[in-house]
This record gives structure tokens, C-alpha cells and sequence, in this order.
């Protein structure tokens, strides 16, 4: 396994849609792995293959972490079949976003196909920060960030702020 660098906004990478994966293999496998010790090293909950700059429809998650304990999952081609009517907020950040977070309105409860770590089919009913996650993952497939969401003044100061920090970063001399 290896650590991959996460791109952070704004990079035009990060709205790109993503490619369906057409075979589960080793490569693929090792993938998933490199996704999942990253999102873990960084820290987070879940990652999304476009934003370590590879767009294909992979997504890891692991909301159960626990001191010593990982329940990660792994969503290959990930699509919604159903979404519940009702909504609930949760307030959400990203790791292409660092340090930004926002209150968003997503439906509490949806159906997800997919395929899994070995390719095998597969589909579950998500509820509560699960579904949460997993939008918002999803939503990185098709090129959108959370701050999407957001007025498009509250947006740009964001990208603004973001901005800077990357400007800052890079005049750094080592």
C-alpha cells in the first residue's frame, strides 16, 4: 500500500466526471488499498478515486472507525436506485476542501448498487451519516464538491481562501 497525494480545490481535476470501472482486479485492488490507508493517514471517513487524480467510479468509506478497529468499505460503480423524501442535515467537510465545512441538506436514506472489493454485486440501504457519506462521495464521481451546495458567494470565498492557502504553500522553500 502506498500514500497518495489528495488533490484539494481548486483543481480542475476534481470536476471531472468519472469513468465506470470494466474489470475488478489486482490493479484495481491495489487501488482501493493505496485510497483507504490515504483517507485513514489524512484523516478521514471517506475518499473518492478522482480526488488522488484517478477518475474512475471507486469510493472507500470507513464511518465506524474505532480506536485499533476499521470496517472500511469499497464501492465500485456505486449508484443510487431509490432516495427517501426526507432530508436531514449534517454538517459536512471534505478532504479536498480542508479545513471548510457547511451545513447540507441531503436525503436521509437511500439504495445503493454496487459492485465490492472482489467485484461481486451487491446493494444496501444506507441511512443517517452512511447515506450522508455516501452522497456525498458519490457526488465526486460526477464532479461535484460540497461546497456546491452553498450560496455562490459563500462558495467563492471559499475557493478564494483556498486559493491563497495553495499560494502560500508553494512559496515554500525547503
Amino acid at each position: 500500500m502506498a500514500l497518495r497525494q489528495i488533490l484539494t480545490e481548486p483543481n480542475r481535476i476534481l470536476r471531472e466526471k468519472s469513468l465506470s470501472v470494466e474489470i475488478v482486479d489486482d490493479d484495481l485492488r491495489k487501488l482501493m488499498d493505496d485510497m483507504l490507508e490515504t483517507m485513514y493517514a489524512a484523516p478521514g471517513i471517506g475518499l473518492a478515486a478522482i480526488q488522488i487524480g484517478v477518475p474512475k467510479r471507486v469510493i472507500v468509506l470507513d464511518i465506524d472507525q474505532k480506536e485499533g478497529q476499521k470496517n472500511p468499505l469499497f464501492f465500485i460503480n456505486p449508484e443510487i436506485v431509490k432516495k427517501s423524501q426526507t432530508n436531514s442535515i449534517y454538517e459536512e467537510g471534505c478532504l479536498s476542501v480542508p479545513g471548510q465545512f457547511a451545513e447540507i441538506e441531503r436525503p436521509e436514506s437511500c439504495q445503493i448498487k454496487y459492485l465490492d472489493y472482489n467485484g461481486e454485486k451487491k446493494e444496501i440501504e444506507a441511512k443517517g451519516m452512511l447515506a450522508t457519506c455516501i452522497q456525498h462521495e458519490m457526488d465526486h464521481l460526477e464532479g461535484v464538491l460540497f461546497i456546491d451546495y452553498l450560496s455562490n458567494l459563500k462558495k467563492s470565498m471559499i475557493i478564494k481562501k483556498l486559493s491563497k492557502q495553495k499560494k502560500t504553500v508553494e512559496r515554500i522553500v525547503v
